[in-house]
């Protein structure tokens, strides 16, 4: 689905990225992880066309969208992509419905039919009735649930999500986690996702880890051969017994000397 392929970034004289291809399948959850200042986020916005490489290329179902024109890229990241993120960027003077129905209506959908379709979300993410309340009047876990609706309000093919949990209790963390899970099992949802959270990233299919700029090769497992030869064990030596010789252990002397 997701081809990135030789992707170099820099800001100023910092090379961020250094030559990063990998490739996300279709259906899969992704997690990117490693230290701060590895370039998780910037591959991230690259991969989702938030931001530019100095070279490379990004292929989306074998469509090159590095060097696409603004106009016809945005139109395309909005059908065909959707986004979450770590401080769930609702905006403020508008209620959930709203907030998850821009989108939609950005791509042209009715008024109506976008503001249906973002109620039957919030209802499928247990907010059906916090639908009318504004950012300000949720709880942090029912803001980024909100947040998730919006990304999923168009049916994207892909969802980038760049620390979902990281500002969440562990309750709220447990529930965005869950919802991961169910939009890959029910929908078949591809998730590509950025995180420090460790309990996330075991939900993964797979686990990319980065480290200066680059994409780490995958551990490699050894398994150690068991033979099935006879086991050997030591006798068990109590030292309180006599020696076989029948003189007495020294810490049994010691013992009765006491």
């Amino acid at each position: 689905m997701l081809d990135i392929k030789n992707i170099h970034k820099s800001f100023g004289n910092l090379e961020v990225l250094k030559g990063i291809s990998l490739s996300i399948g279709k259906g899969e959850i992704a997690a990117i992880v490693g230290p701060s200042g590895a370039g998780k986020t910037t591959l991230l916005q690259i991969a989702g066309t938030l931001e530019k490489p100095d070279s490379g290329s990004v292929l989306f179902n074998g469509t090159e969208l590095i060097g696409m024109k603004d106009k016809k890229l945005s139109a395309f990241r909005n059908k065909n992509m959707g986004f979450v993120f770590q401080f769930h960027q609702l905006l403020p003077e508008f209620t959930a419905q709203e907030n998850v129905a821009l989108p939609a209506l950005i791509a042209g959908t009715s008024k109506k039919k976008a503001m249906e379709k973002a109620a039957d979300l919030l209802t499928q993410l247990g907010l059906g009735e916090r639908i009318h309340h504004k950012p300000a009047e949720m709880s942090g876990g029912e803001r980024q649930r909100t947040a998730i609706a919006r990304a999923l309000i168009n049916d994207p093919e892909i969802i980038f999500a760049d620390e979902p949990t990281g500002s969440l209790d562990s309750a709220n963390r447990q529930e965005i986690q869950d919802i991961f899970v169910d939009l890959r099992d029910r929908l078949g949802q591809t998730v590509v996702m950025v995180t420090h959270d460790s309990s996330l990233a075991a939900i993964a299919d797979r686990v990319i880890e980065m480290a200066d700029g680059k994409v780490l090769p995958p551990a490699i497992e050894v398994e150690i051969e068991v033979t099935d030869g006879p086991e050997e064990s030591l006798p068990e030596v109590n030292p309180l017994d006599t020696r076989r010789d029948g003189s007495e252990d020294l810490v049994g002397d010691s013992v009765q000397q006491v």
